[in-house]
């Protein structure tokens, strides 16, 4: 008898931890759904949605439904992809094969992604600032700031204009550049979006 209720009593325990880790899995599988769904139709307000989804939906767990968390990782991962351009950028300048006036402009170009990656880190540390009574300063900033950001990246292809610039090396540096702004003009539209629920 003892023996028998323990049998039972084994079995209904190893029901319920399964009952229980499926429940568990059902809602965080559930979840990530929601947090992706979340990413996806706040993506609708850029410019360059395929983008934004690509690049924001990785960080879905991190983002879940919140307008802020979405600008916040949006302005971080226009950061990293400035970062890494401009440290290439940087190597490609020294190259032998560059014309002077290809030098030059490149050697402008990482001036110019000095200024956003400065813009960007700003911006990133007001949304860290974001609250009160000085909201809505913070916030202008942040716009600002990052529409300064997307105005450099554009003054960066411009100096690839001409003739005379090596095909590949202007094909190549435009390519990475118009990423970099498309990442921006989404984290701006991200951000205003954010803007106008707080506001």
């Amino acid at each position: 008898m003892a023996e028998s209720f323990r049998a039972t009593h084994h079995f209904l325990t190893s029901l319920l931890i399964t009952v229980a880790i499926t429940i568990t899995t059902l809602k965080s599988v559930h979840t990530t759904a929601t947090n992706t769904e979340f990413v996806k139709s706040s993506c609708t307000v850029t410019t360059y949605p395929r983008l934004c989804v690509a690049s924001l939906s990785t960080h879905a767990s991190l983002i879940q439904t919140s307008p802020k968390l979405m600008a916040h990782a949006a302005l971080n991962i226009t950061l990293a992809s400035a970062k890494a351009t401009s440290v290439m950028m940087v190597r490609l300048s020294s190259s032998s094969q560059l014309k002077p006036r290809e030098v030059s402009a490149m050697r402008d170009c990482v001036e110019e992604l000095g200024d956003t990656l400065d813009e960007l880190r700003k911006s990133i540390g007001e949304m860290g600032q974001l609250s009160g009574s000085s909201y809505e300063v913070y916030m202008s900033d942040i716009q600002t700031w990052v529409s300064a950001a997307l105005t450099d990246e554009n003054t960066c292809t411009d100096g690839f204009e001409g003739d005379d610039m090596n095909g590949k090396v202007k094909i190549f540096v435009r390519e990475r550049i118009l990423v970099i702004a498309h990442l921006t003009s989404n984290a701006l539209a991200l951000i205003n979006h954010f803007a106008s629920i707080h506001g």
